[in-house]
């Protein structure tokens, strides 16, 4: 024991006489904590907040019964099935608006409420009579009660429905979400004696078949384990999470680069140890030791660091969800000690993996061989081989992955083997580039630059991978968000065709806006149409019912179509299916589709595929009249308005007076325009943060290892400097030779970084999301992105060319009197 103490004190001397190197070392740790810590509270507070609204709404995670016909149905039908034996609970659910802001309202019997179902907080036998009796009480969570503006027990009122009852918090549930007694919920939404669905409870006997008590007026859904909205989600949190991890590995780079250059240039202090008799395994041991107590040190200020950033990036992954989503996730970051944990532990974890290389060349060196100056560097120069079989290896296997591959797993492993067998292919293209230099040159000075640049390339080997990785991820993910903008525009201007968009509170307000409309000249065309939510192939879907005129026909973003299409959709027999629809059904133009509706199944001919990009649900289009047959019940409330040009701000202000309608009922095309992008800034604003973070980190590793170089390079510069080459020479040279380093692996990343960008549009996307985008390529952007890099790699060598201007000639002549 007391040995061990010893021999970690001699080891922790190294880092108290070379504080730079710590630095470096603690500055790859953070960064990579903080990244992959970072990412990981995001997702971990989505899915707290999922967990949430499901514990709360009792969704697919609790078996149900829901209406046949309707999304209603009549309260008889659970006390007939109560009295016959089925523990059903009943739910109601709408919306309402509160001070102009939208909220869901759930009206819950607590009695009856299933366990299984989610626990339903503060409603225990002592608080059961608050909650039914009259005022009531209305629960919320934190967030909703603050968004108000609020206090604990104020009333507020719906805009529509009159009062509701006192406000009561409870953390548990989920923002956005106001749950009172069925009874309250019935008047709030003007839906007297009528249900949204019945939870059932564990049967524990068999009740009679549900058939023989209701009819066809209910059917039984099944628990799932996995909620829609958690795989609809599913897409977006594995792609943060494969940049957290991509941020992660670049951080890791700097520690492995910091780990090797300290275990070179410690060498001597091991070959001492070890002559004194420790053994290899002594020394290996406390080895591990300092480096757990140095990852738990960075990885603590690592997680501090992860929490500014999530907390940075939660408002716009909050805004991202809820637009594409409908999820709500509250804005306040709570995390669990299970991400402490897990965050100390990837630390540790990455650092001993950083570490390992150089661990075992320890061991494998003998006792004299370890006095040999440069031994890590040469030692690194004999993988060369090696490394470039695994990098041939790498790419072969991101061949085979995408062709026998089909899941989205399986996307994210083409694009890691991508990135990998690129990363070890770098330092043997810049090897074989360096050789055909030196072949080629003649003049003494000229040659010995490009020995000493491929001399110097195993200590900058994993800056340059770093620099590579980091280069080509923002050139692929940009080149994906510049062609998703470009193709976004365009699709907007055919999806949002109508230059008004109304939803009547009601089927008679609905015709008396028809009827005011009509006499109205600005007006050139009313376009009914009508949305209903269904299930195709076990997947949330949409039906649309759309109006035969020319501003679909004419706008409308079909990919594929048949001849005739629009008159095969207007006879009530074509439909047109969305391209994620069609690829996860494997559907195409002329084939068959059987949707089933109230009235029965409804086989239609498939007319054409159009794009819908940004919907994570399936679509279909049909025309408005088959729309209504097959749909009767269906409110007849939504049309879109064709108005002369100049007239849509008098019109929308005359239908806000006349009908008292606001803004979620009555937009104009411009209003939608804006959200939408909106929306989809906020999207990608992530994406965006995380690259910059990412490129950032790389130059802090070119950074850190020019830094940890400048001094084992005094030997090779003396002898110049001795022959007549003046310091400012010798800085021009050092400079140049790094920045001609970095233009060779920046001009390699863009190739890299296009094929990156089309991986993550035919492949990636494709298998998230179920649509693909058109393939762009942007030279302005990759232009401003090489300048960046080349910028990066400017700031990172200015430091060191700066001190070997500055440095003292008796410190190049004391070289002479080293050991080295």
């Amino acid at each position: 024991m007391k040995q061990g103490c010893w021999i970690l004190a001699v080891l922790l001397s190294h880092w108290r006489r070379h504080p730079l190197q710590l630095t470096t070392l603690m500055a790859g740790l953070i960064s990579a904590t903080a990244l992959w810590s970072g990412v990981e509270a995001l997702n971990q507070q989505a899915r707290a907040s999922y967990d949430r609204a499901a514990a709360v709404f009792g969704g697919s995670r609790t078996a149900m019964l829901v209406g046949q016909r309707s999304s209603t149905f009549s309260q008889q039908l659970f006390i007939d099935l109560r009295r016959a034996g089925w523990q059903v609970s009943p739910v109601i659910e709408g919306r309402v608006r509160i001070q102009g802001r939208p909220f869901r309202l759930l009206g819950i019997e607590p009695v009856t409420f299933p366990a299984q179902a989610g626990t339903v907080p503060a409603i225990g036998k002592s608080d059961l009579k608050s909650f039914i009796a009259p005022p009531g009480e209305a629960l919320v969570a934190p967030e909703t009660l603050a968004a108000l503006g609020g206090t604990e027990g104020a009333v507020f009122r719906a805009d529509d429905s009159g009062a509701l009852p006192p406000f009561k918090v409870q953390a548990e549930l989920a923002p956005g979400v106001v749950i009172v007694d069925i009874g309250q919920a019935q008047r709030l939404l003007h839906l007297p004696g009528r249900i949204s669905r019945l939870l059932v409870d564990n049967i524990r006997n068999r009740p009679p078949p549900l058939e023989a008590v209701t009819g066809d007026m209910l059917k039984y859904v099944a628990a799932d384990s996995e909620t829609d909205l958690e795989r609809l989600t599913d897409s977006f949190h594995l792609n943060l999470s494969a940049f957290g991890l991509l941020s992660f590995l670049v951080g890791l780079f700097i520690v492995y680069s910091a780990v090797g250059l300290a275990f070179e240039q410690r060498m001597p202090m091991f070959r001492t140890l070890r002559a004194c008799g420790v053994s290899s395994r002594t020394l290996n041991s406390v080895v591990l030791i300092e480096l757990l107590v140095l990852a738990i040190a960075g990885g603590l200020i690592g997680l501090v660091c992860g929490y500014l950033i999530a907390a940075a990036l939660l408002p716009n992954v909050a805004a991202s969800l809820h637009g594409l989503y409908g999820a709500r996730v509250s804005g306040a970051l709570v995390l669990g000690p299970e991400w402490w944990i897990a965050s100390l532990a990837m630390s540790a974890v990455g650092t001993l993996a950083a570490s390992a290389t150089s661990l075992l060349k320890v061991i494998r060196l003998s006792v004299l061989a370890a006095a040999k100056p440069y031994t890590w560097q040469q030692s690194q120069r004999r993988w060369l081989g090696w490394q470039g079989l695994m990098a041939v290896a790498m790419l072969v296997a991101a061949i085979t992955v995408l062709m026998v591959g089909g899941s989205l797993i399986s996307g994210f492993a083409v694009l890691a083997l991508l990135l990998l067998g690129a990363a070890l292919a770098l330092p043997v293209l810049l090897e074989a580039v360096l050789r055909i230099g030196e072949r080629n040159s003649r003049q003494p000075l000229v040659m010995w630059f490009w020995a000493d640049s491929r001399q110097q390339l195993p200590g900058l080997s994993l800056a340059l991978m770093a620099l590579l990785l980091a280069l080509a991820v923002n050139v692929g993910v940009g080149t994906m968000v510049e062609s998703f903008s470009k193709t976004f525009a365009a699709w907007l201007d055919g999806r949002l065709a109508a230059d008004v968009y109304v939803n009547a509170l009601s089927d008679a307000q609905a015709r008396d806006i028809e009827a005011s409309l009509r006499a109205r000249p600005e007006v050139t065309a009313i376009l009914p149409s009508g949305r209903a939510e269904i299930e195709i192939g076990g997947w949330p879907a949409e039906v649309l019912g759309l109006a035969d005129h020319a501003t679909y026909r004419d706008r409308w973003p079909l990919l594929e179509s048949q001849p005739n299409a629009w008159d095969n959709v207007k006879a009530g027999e074509g439909v047109l299916v969305s391209e994620q629809l069609a690829r996860r059904l494997k559907l195409r133009p002329g084939g068959r589709l059987d949707v089933s509706t109230p009235t029965g199944i409804w086989s239609l001919h498939i007319a054409a595929i159009y794009a819908d990009y940004g919907n994570p649900k399936g679509q279909i289009a049909v025309d408005i009249d088959a729309f209504r047959g097959r749909f009767p019940n269906l409110p007849r409330t939504r049309f879109g308005l064709r108005v002369s040009p100049g007239k849509i701000a008098p019109l929308i202000d005359d239908m806000r007076r006349e009908f008292r309608l606001d803004e979620s009922r009555l937009s104009d095309q411009s209003t939608l325009k804006l959200e939408s992008t909106r929306i989809f800034n906020r999207t990608f604003a992530v994406t965006a943060a995380l690259n910059t973070f990412t490129l950032g980190v790389a130059g802090v590793a070119l950074l850190t290892s020019l830094l940890t170089l400048s001094h084992s390079r005094l030997p090779q510069l003396a002898p110049l400097w001795a022959l007549g080459v003046t310091r400012r020479q010798l800085a021009g040279i050092e400079l140049l030779r790094t920045i001609s380093i970095a233009f060779i692996t920046a001009m390699l990343a863009l190739p890299l970084g296009l094929l990156v960008a089309w991986c993550l549009i035919a492949v990636v996307n494709v298998r998230a999301f179920g649509w693909r985008l058109p393939f762009h390529v942007f030279p302005l952007h990759l232009a401003e992105l090489l300048g960046v890099a080349m910028l990066a790699s400017l700031l990172a060598v200015l430091i060191p060319v700066v001190r070997l201007m500055r440095m003292a000639p008796a410190a190049l002549i004391r070289i002479f009197a080293n050991e080295r």
